[in-house]
């Protein structure tokens, strides 16, 4: 551990003393920010374990939309984000009424659940084209967009939230891959939405089939978020969560990791004596990577990186949030 190291490490635990703060970390963070952080998981569970900690704060070290989720669940307690232009790609791929400004082509999405929205439409626009239908919104959106949804859902619950549903169809946005595998899961019709994770959706078969080559003994652990292609022919798709549940738990040895490399971090520390290696070495999220121990410092420090949703959005979010909690 070097000195400066060491002199950042210490005048954050000093600001997180003094302010009654809590640090919280993404499992998607660089190590050493999840090294500092008093928890350490995925968006919803950390913020609802954030909102029965007694705390004044809460830093959010991972991207916007996850502050918001924070502040939602716990809107007495002031919410910080290190960096504050850390946002999330897919988020900003559906917007409540503004469509997005530049069309693009989203190739390799094979057979489709009932329709697939394409990025041009908001919305309210699929909300008028499928009235009554009820809308699923990933935790990867903005809280305006959980506002205008009926229920929310993870990448781990997502068929139990659908099951739950009346009727025979649902609206699920914004992850076209997370949507087709959880029609493969259900009997009910998924109408979905063309948006997706920028880094799960670049992973290929050719990619599975060569991990595969290269570490025969390896188990391949695959997120909801990557093609179905992919999905279909991994050896487990879960969560993140459900990763290091199932590494912890296998008696495998040797894994294969199909999300974003930060996880390796908390798998490794987990499971001294066990071996990971990544799908691809690109799978890094350059928006997550972008919290350092000096951005959390200087959002202790200025006190300016605050992510507060507005009462009118926050309420009807939490509604959507909270059917949610309900079923799981």
């Amino acid at each position: 551990m070097t000195s400066d190291f060491r002199s950042l490490r210490d005048q954050i635990l000093r600001f997180k003393e003094e302010k009654r703060a809590l640090i919280l970390s993404h499992n998607y963070q660089r190590d050493e920010v999840q090294d500092i952080a008093d928890f350490v998981g995925d968006s919803l569970e950390l913020s609802r374990m954030a909102a029965t900690q007694d705390c004044d704060m809460i830093v959010f070290c991972g991207v916007h939309f996850m502050a918001e989720s924070a502040s939602i669940l716990s809107p007495d307690k002031t919410v910080l984000l290190p960096e504050i232009g850390a946002g999330c790609p897919m988020a900003d791929m559906i917007r409540v009424d503004a469509p997005r400004p530049v069309r693009t082509s989203f190739p390799g999405f094979e057979n489709p659940p009932a329709y697939v929205f394409p990025p041009e439409f908001s919305l309210r626009d699929i909300r008028r084209q499928f009235p009554g239908v009820p809308v699923v919104a990933y935790v990867n959106t903005t809280a305006e967009v959980k506002a205008e949804s009926d229920i929310c859902c993870t990448s781990a619950n997502v068929v139990k939230v659908i099951e739950s549903l009346p009727g025979d169809s649902v609206i699920c946005i914004p992850d076209k891959n997370l949507s087709l595998w959880a029609s493969k899961n259900t009997r009910k019709k998924v109408i979905a939405w063309d948006g997706f994770c920028n880094i799960h959706e670049r992973v290929t078969v050719f990619d599975v089939l060569q991990a595969k080559e290269d570490h025969p003994r390896a188990v391949i652990m695959a997120h909801p978020e990557c093609r179905i292609e992919v999905l279909e022919i991994a050896d487990h798709v879960t969560s993140t969560s459900g990763m290091l549940r199932f590494a912890k738990s296998s008696t495998e040895e040797e894994f294969i990791v199909g999300t974003e490399i930060g996880l390796m971090h908390r798998l490794r520390r987990e499971n001294p004596g066990k071996v990971f290696y990544p799908l691809r070495d690109d799978m890094i999220c350059p928006n997550m990577k972008k919290t350092t121990l000096q951005s959390v410092l200087r959002a202790f420090r200025d006190n300016t990186a605050i992510v507060r949703v507005p009462e009118h959005i926050r309420i009807p979010a939490k509604l959507a949030l909270d059917r949610m909690l309900e079923i799981v």
